[in-house]
C-alpha cells in the first residue's frame, strides 16, 4: 500500500528544472522550423523523380531553352524542368544559392545556353563551371552582376564546356543563346554524382570588378524575376514554377 496513502501525505512530485524546460522547448521549435524550412524542397524532390522516370509523362512542367518568359530578360538557359528554387533548403541550414533545372537526360546531352549577353569568364581550376559578367543589370541599371553556371562536366570532371572557353579563359564577349555547353552532374566525388541538371545563379559585384563567393546565399539574387518564374521557394506546391502566364 502507497506509503503516502497511510500517513496522509500527499506523494511528493519533483519539478522539472527550468533549464531543462526551456531546452526542450528550443529544440522543439527548431524542429518545427527546420521542417517548415525543408517542407518546399521535400514536396519538389517528389515531382523531380517524376520527372527524372517519365519527363514525357510531366512534359507540362517542362521550359524550353531558350524561351522568354512572360517580359523576363532572361532567355532560359537550357531545357527542362526547374526543381529547386532560390532560398530552397535541403537540410538545416542550407539555402539554395540558385535555380537547379533537370533535363531528365543522360550527362552531355542537353545544351546550355547563356542567358544574355555577357562577358564569359573560366577560372583555371574550374572543371564544371563558367561565369558571365553582365555590365548592366536590366531590372537595376546601373549595376553589374554576375551569371555562373555549374555541373556542365560528368562524374570524373570530364567538362561538356566547349574549348573556346577552356580553364584560364577571361572577359570573353557572348551573346544571349551562345551555347555555353551541356548539363552534366559533376559533383567532385566521382562515387556520388548529382542528378543531371543545371545549377544558374546570379551573383553580386564585389564593387571592384569581381564578383562575390556564390556560395554564401547573401552574396546572390533570386533568379525568378529574371526568368519569370511564378512561384518562390518560400511557397510549398507539389507542382514545379513554370514561365509567368502560363499553365
Amino acid at each position: 500500500m502507497n506509503a503516502s496513502y497511510m500517513t496522509g501525505r500527499r506523494p511528493i512530485r519533483k519539478k522539472l528544472p527550468i533549464w531543462l524546460i526551456l531546452t526542450a522547448g528550443v529544440l522543439m521549435g527548431l524542429a518545427a522550423f527546420s521542417f517548415i524550412q525543408l517542407r518546399p524542397a521535400m514536396t519538389r524532390s517528389a515531382a523531380i523523380m517524376s520527372w527524372i522516370r517519365n519527363p514525357q509523362q510531366y512534359s507540362q512542367w517542362s521550359i524550353a531553352a531558350l524561351e522568354h518568359c512572360g517580359n523576363a530578360p532572361f532567355l532560359f538557359p537550357t531545357d527542362g524542368l526547374v526543381g529547386y528554387l532560390w532560398d530552397d533548403s535541403f537540410h538545416p541550414g542550407h539555402r539554395d544559392q540558385g535555380i537547379d533545372i533537370f533535363s531528365g537526360t543522360k550527362p552531355g546531352i542537353t545544351p546550355v545556353y547563356a542567358a544574355y549577353d555577357g562577358y564569359l569568364s573560366r577560372e583555371p581550376d574550374w572543371k564544371s563551371s563558367l561565369i558571365i559578367r553582365v555590365p548592366d543589370d536590366p531590372l537595376m541599371p546601373g549595376r553589374q552582376i554576375w551569371l555562373y553556371y555549374t555541373h556542365l562536366a560528368d562524374p570524373d570532371g570530364n567538362s561538356f564546356i566547349p574549348i573556346n572557353s577552356s580553364p584560364g579563359t577571361y572577359e570573353k564577349p557572348v551573346k544571349a543563346g551562345d551555347l555555353l555547353g551541356c548539363q552534366g552532374n559533376y559533383s567532385a566525388d566521382s562515387a556520388n554524382p548529382v542528378g543531371v541538371h543545371l545549377h544558374f545563379s546570379i551573383v553580386k559585384d564585389d564593387g571592384n570588378g569581381g564578383y562575390l563567393n556564390e556560395l554564401e546565399i547573401q552574396n546572390t539574387l533570386d533568379p525568378s524575376a529574371y526568368l519569370g518564374l511564378e512561384l518562390n521557394s518560400h511557397v510549398a506546391s507539389s507542382q514545379p514554377p513554370v514561365c509567368a502566364g502560363t499553365e
